[in-house]
């Protein structure tokens, strides 16, 4: 097999699989958070050929060199576009792809990847940066999360009976105590290991809400301890609504590891904040990241993470503002979805409604914008050339069942824009 690298020209090669591990609440492994494995958190599990919707989740050691990674390796490095991948390869979520991210990171390790695998695509190197989902716990019920990533979604799942066995199997006994052990034992274990053996370099803290888990601040606390926090670099994507946890600072933490940056993920600001993001106390979240603009050192550390959904694209000025008010980088993502059930994506707009408040958006933008608000404006403009969707009716009673149970109204958000509650209302 030819073997073709990025500096040949390989434009579809990315270091996660040489690198990075993830795993989700439920188990699931996956090349990163982003990659479009079948959908195994469901029914399956990778590399188990299991279809009976059995438990029979991986070890980290049989995950890495599994038939599915040694074939991704090898497809890789043959410079091929893997479905897996579909994300980075058309930019779904934003303009800058994951891979982008992995490659720069990892560029030193690029030609270490190549010498270490052999012609089956197994690799001996290690595991050296971890995104680990310890757990769903989550104060947050954000409208375009689930009970996957939040335990408060799946405790109103729960309470209201919204959930079924034969869409969420995970949630039902005896499933969902054998994921809590094996999580509780086995992830654990690996991580922690990974952290006495200081082979750790990188760690995305990622949710449910990272600054709620016991096991964060003992293992940022233990890389500290053993002396080697300078070599691990540390990232977050954290909605922010504590920086604290029994008596530890994050913000004392944070200064003794070699780089750390912080993407906080808001979606709007007050009120329409507050109803994508249901737990945000927008107030408190801002007071929370003034405290860390406070410490930051570098401009990189302390960033907006913003998620456009339908009622977010009312915010697009606000959110603007909010980053040149703080003079932070706003890092933009597009909501989006394989089904036209998913009313909350902005792709769910009629295309001239679409079109007519992105231009508006960019017409107040540009000439005002620096390269702190670029990602949003490119995004924006992304965001125009894709193709929308007629949004159902079922999707719309979705978002109203929840509007019930949570005693909000979407169509009072809505009703910012005169031209989007007509919209919705003729649903």
């Amino acid at each position: 097999m030819k073997k073709i690298k990025p500096s040949e020209g390989n434009k579809t090669f990315c270091m996660a699989p040489w690198t990075h591990t993830y795993l989700s609440p439920q188990s699931e492994r996956r090349l990163c958070c982003a990659s479009r494995e079948p959908a195994q958190s469901f029914k399956q599990y990778i590399d188990t050929g299991n279809d009976q919707k059995e438990y029979k989740p991986l070890t980290l050691k049989g995950h890495w060199n599994s038939d599915h990674m040694r074939s991704v390796r090898l497809r890789m490095m043959a410079g091929e576009e893997l479905s897996e991948c579909e994300v980075c390869n058309h930019k779904l979520l934003n303009t800058n792809v994951y891979r982008s991210y992995w490659n720069q990171l990892f560029r030193h390790k690029i030609d270490e990847a190549f010498n270490s695998t052999d012609e089956t695509g197994a690799t001996t190197m290690p595991t050296i940066s971890f995104d680990y989902r310890f757990n769903n716990l989550c104060n947050f019920k954000c409208r375009m999360c689930g009970d996957m990533l939040s335990s408060s979604w799946e405790a109103e799942s729960r309470k209201h009976k919204t959930w079924s066995q034969e869409s969420q199997p995970w949630m039902a006994s005896p499933l969902r105590e054998q994921i809590i052990k094996f999580q509780d034992t086995q992830v654990v274990q690996e991580f922690v290991e990974a952290i006495e053996k200081k082979t750790i370099k990188e760690i995305y803290w990622c949710g449910g809400e990272p600054l709620m888990w016991d096991m964060h601040w003992k293992a940022m606390q233990r890389i500290i301890e053993l002396g080697f926090a300078k070599e691990v670099y540390v990232r977050y994507n954290t909605n922010l609504s504590r920086t604290s946890f029994k008596g530890i600072k994050l913000f004392d933490l944070l200064p003794q590891f070699q780089d750390w940056q912080i993407c906080s993920s808001l979606d709007g600001t007050g009120e329409v904040g507050e109803y994508i993001r249901d737990g945000l106390d927008y107030e408190q979240w801002l007071r929370n990241f003034k405290e860390g603009m406070a410490v930051a050192k570098t401009s990189r550390e302390m960033r907006l993470d913003y998620t456009i959904t339908m009622p977010g694209l009312l915010e697009l000025k606000n959110m603007f503002d909010l980053s040149r008010e703080l003079n932070v980088e706003i890092l933009t993502k597009v909501m989006f979805t394989f089904s036209d059930d998913e009313i909350l994506s902005p792709s769910a707009l009629p295309k001239e409604l679409l079109h007519s408040i992105i231009n508006e958006a960019l017409a107040y933008m540009e000439p005002l914008a620096t390269r702190k608000q670029q990602s949003l404006i490119d995004v924006l403009k992304n965001l125009a050339q894709r193709e929308t969707f007629t949004a159902t009716k079922k999707g719309k009673e979705r978002q109203e069942r929840i509007d019930k149970i949570r005693q909000q109204d979407i169509a009072k958000i809505l009703s910012r824009d005169e031209r989007v509650l007509d919209w919705w209302t003729s649903i």
